[in-house]
């Protein structure tokens, strides 16, 4: 077709020319005798329709486009008018829709720095499934999806960690102005057992640690309540309820010091460390010497960085690995 119409458009510009050096009553003339032969041409085929070509129709709506409506109905035509201000509408919409046509189809390439670096932290962190790495991402500023991040481990033959089915218990526990503590047992360098009083807050999961002693009294337990509602108006957060186990260590006067300061204490069944699976879970991390992570993998109190939009920064990932804990654990930053 494209060649077709670049021969039409050379033949009438040769025509063009042709017609320069004649007079208006010479072009009149040979306009009528036009006019003529399209009259006999249609008394010929009757009812039959002239088929013109595809190059054919992008000619005529090319040339034709620039003259008035009025002007173009009143034209000798083989077709109507209208059917050619059809044609040039919908050349007018072909040539939108191949320059609006995208280069590439599908979704755009994942690049090689995070794949690379996608697949360093699963290397370096067996333990770490694609929602841990997508965390660890976005901490670094690194913008990606949790599917891109599963994808990457699915084709490198890498299974990532299950996800926890959740229950209506759990639906209860992810609640605003909810709290849960408990007593961790910890022996010292020199063979001493402490217990620390510490709580968790659901919503951000910032721990508050509350004190350590060998002796936890019903005295101390008070006082830690205490302390713990003085911290609370400091930090302007309104707790509604505080989850808590069963423990003799705690006495009647730890709930009503937190009933007076409007939190209702929630006592956990018989054997049933899911009640409080979150605090449950803070304790394994620290008996585990794993790091505490928050809501969507950012650290309590401090937000995610704003995502990296400079492509050269992007494309050039320097991210240095720094271990703690004799390589125990693994932070990740970016190189200075």
């Amino acid at each position: 077709m494209l060649l077709r119409l670049a021969y039409l458009t050379v033949t009438n510009a040769f025509a063009m020319l042709r017609l320069l050096p004649m007079s208006d009553r010479d072009k009149d003339a040979e306009i009528l005798a036009l006019r003529h032969q399209i009259t006999v041409l249609e008394r010929q085929l009757g009812g039959e329709k002239v088929r013109f070509a595809p190059s054919d129709r992008a000619f005529l709506a090319a040339l034709l486009h620039r003259m008035p409506v009025e002007v173009l109905r009143g034209v000798r035509l083989l077709v109507r008018s209208d059917t050619v201000l059809r044609w040039h509408r919908d050349l007018v919409a072909r040539r939108h829709a191949a320059r609006s046509r995208p280069k590439r189809s599908g979704r755009p390439r994942i690049l090689r720095s995070i794949r690379a670096l996608v697949l360093r932290l699963a290397q370096e962190n067996p333990s770490w499934g694609y929602r841990r790495i997508h965390g660890e991402l976005l901490v670094r500023g690194i913008k990606v999806a949790a599917f891109t991040v599963w994808e990457i481990l699915n084709e490198a033959g890498i299974d990532p960690a299950p996800e926890r089915a959740s229950s209506t218990w759990s639906d209860f526990l992810r609640a605003d102005a909810l709290l849960a503590c408990d007593f961790l047992e910890t022996v010292t360098l020199s063979g001493a057992r402490l217990y620390v009083f510490a709580v968790i807050e659901h919503i951000s999961r910032r721990i508050r640690i509350l004190g350590a002693t060998a002796h936890p009294t019903a005295a101390w337990a008070t006082q830690a309540a205490k302390n713990l509602v003085m911290d609370l108006e400091d930090a302007e957060c309104r707790a509604r309820f505080l989850i808590r186990d069963r423990d003799g260590k705690f006495p009647g006067l730890f709930d009503t010091v937190l009933k007076d300061a409007g939190i209702e204490v929630v006592l956990s069944g018989v054997r049933m460390p899911r009640m409080k699976s979150i605090m449950e879970r803070w304790v394994q991390t620290c008996r585990s010497h794993r790091p505490h992570q928050g809501i969507a993998n950012a650290r309590p109190l401090h937000p995610l960085p704003a995502p990296i939009t400079d492509p050269e920064q992007i494309t050039r990932l320097d991210i240095r690995k720094h271990e703690r804990l004799g390589g125990i654990l693994h932070e990740y930053q970016h190189a200075a």
